[in-house]
């Protein structure tokens, strides 16, 4: 009998720590269990030819459009990130990523601003930050962008350097150079 009971115990224990396992695992978001999503594969750039670095789905909220990054090899640091107006992330003669064009500005307003300000490119998101370890996995909020259908058919960009959200001191917010880019499909 105690036997019994003892083994009893023990199948209980391990039910129930599964069943809290579960509990706690579920209340954790996994944006590609949206219906409704895009998952953009991105890569990063090189001279000697782009490397896969991981992949970022884009989701809509009643926020706007919400991006969630899952990448690594990535230099750490705050970097620029944006849509630009082609689905291209080929190379050009002035440089990696240079197919996808400009930032996506379909009012022409030739004015990189912040990423809530309608005044100025729509292509312009907040920063993205990569860790010290080289991931990004922190979600990226755009209030400017509200449907999916919308940015199809455009270039995901991850510049080098930061972004002031401004002209000035440098054109585009500063960000420079071309690090990472993925197709919108």
């Amino acid at each position: 009998m105690k036997k019994i009971l003892g083994i009893s115990i023990v199948l209980a224990s391990f039910a129930f720590a599964n069943m809290a396992k579960s509990d706690i695992n579920s209340d954790i978001y996994n944006p590609l269990l949206e219906d409704n999503k895009v998952v953009i594969k991105m890569d990063l750039l090189t001279n000697s030819g782009n490397k896969q670095i991981g992949e970022i789905i884009a989701v809509e909220s009643d926020y706007g459009i919400v991006f969630y990054p899952n990448l690594s090899g990535l230099d750490s640091g705050i970097h620029g990130f944006h849509i630009h107006q082609n689905a291209d992330c080929g190379a050009t003669d002035k440089g990696l990523g240079m197919k996808a064009g400009g930032h996506w500005d379909p009012q022409n307003t030739n004015n990189h601003s912040f990423p809530w300000n309608n005044s100025g490119h729509k292509g312009d998101l907040p920063a993205i930050y990569v860790d010290k370890d080289g991931n990004a996995n922190y979600p990226i909020l755009a209030p400017k962008l509200n449907k999916l259908d919308e940015i199809k058919n455009k270039a995901l960009m991850i510049h080098i350097g930061g972004d002031n959200h401004h002209d000035k001191p440098a054109a585009l917010g500063g960000g420079g150079a071309r690090m990472a880019c993925g197709v919108i499909k």
